[in-house]
């Protein structure tokens, strides 16, 4: 990515670049360094939600949250990124442990300071509308933070509960999305009935497993258990509304079987939409371009 420019993020400044991509350096709550892309929208994605953007900064911002082993330069989450481009401004990260991102990965824990650095991003550039996209670990991940980050006053009680019980301090309402997608997401934790998740179990869980994901998978995976454990994603998919929230799941997800998309709708209640994608894998690796392009079209509706 030749056209992509350097820097480092402050929140009170906005880049002048506007014409093409930027990349640039966040920091999270935690203090771990995330690399992040911008990409302006190459269609007008105010065109297509109906509103007239006063600058190439406003309108809707979406932000990619990519699955265990991936990162801002894989194939398919530049693919991705590609198609969301033609409706909405997009930004890409690496989570920690993962691509030129440092730290180590929790898979899907403090990966939530990575999504919130990339939301609080899409903010400062002027962005008034941000929805996140993730799949798999990365759809965890906004189902976590839809909850924990509400960006309604009202909701601050249940969302500091939540944020109490991870032992984390009350969320930052300017890092809220304002809509949330999760493309197979799981709906629990240790989740081992299928045998890619027990092969994956083994990868973040073992000496032998984690070496084997640094050096094969190119993803540094921290070594402590989780203390205390996430919300669950189904209980987080419960805590979203009324934010509005598209699950997506494919009924050929060797990872994921169908109950974990239909127990987080179940979850969510009224306020959640549940497409089951007919021979469909998993993830973004599995997402094609008619898909991808539909999830663009819902994000960027009014």
């Amino acid at each position: 990515m030749s056209s992509v420019s350097e820097g480092r993020f402050r929140s009170s400044a906005v880049p002048s670049i506007t014409s093409g991509p930027l990349r640039t350096t966040l920091r999270t709550d935690d203090g771990v360094r995330i690399e992040a892309v911008y990409e302006p929208c190459t269609a007008g994605a105010g065109a297509a939600a109906g509103v007239v953007a006063e600058s190439p900064f406003d309108g809707t911002a979406i932000v990619l949250a990519h699955g265990f082993t991936g990162s801002v330069d894989r194939p398919a989450v530049r693919r991705a990124a590609g198609v969301f481009a033609r409706r909405a401004a997009v930004i890409t990260f690496s989570f920690r442990g993962h691509g030129g991102s440092g730290g180590r990965s929790t898979v899907g824990d403090r990966e939530v300071l990575d999504l919130t650095a990339a939301v609080a991003w899409a903010r400062a550039l002027g962005h008034r509308r941000v929805v996140t996209v993730g799949f798999s670990m990365g759809g965890s991940v906004v189902l976590r933070h839809g909850a924990l980050y509400p960006g309604r006053a009202a909701d601050g009680a249940e969302a500091g509960g939540a944020a109490e019980r991870e032992g984390r301090i009350g969320a930052r309402t300017e890092a809220h999305a304002d809509a949330v997608v999760a493309v197979s997401a799981p709906a629990r934790w240790y989740y081992r009935g299928t045998a890619p998740m027990r092969r994956l179990h083994w990868v973040v869980t073992r000496p032998m497993g984690r070496l084997v994901g640094r050096y094969g998978l190119r993803t540094r995976i921290d070594r402590d258990e989780w203390d205390p454990v996430p919300l669950p994603p189904v209980e987080a998919a419960g805590l979203i509304a009324p934010t509005p929230l598209l699950i997506v799941h494919g009924d050929r997800d060797p990872y994921f079987p169908l109950d974990h998309p239909r127990s987080l709708a179940d979850a969510a209640g009224d306020g959640a939409e549940l497409w089951l994608e007919h021979g469909m894998g998993h993830a973004e690796n599995a997402a094609d371009e008619t898909l991808l392009t539909r999830i663009a079209d819902w994000a960027v509706a009014p």
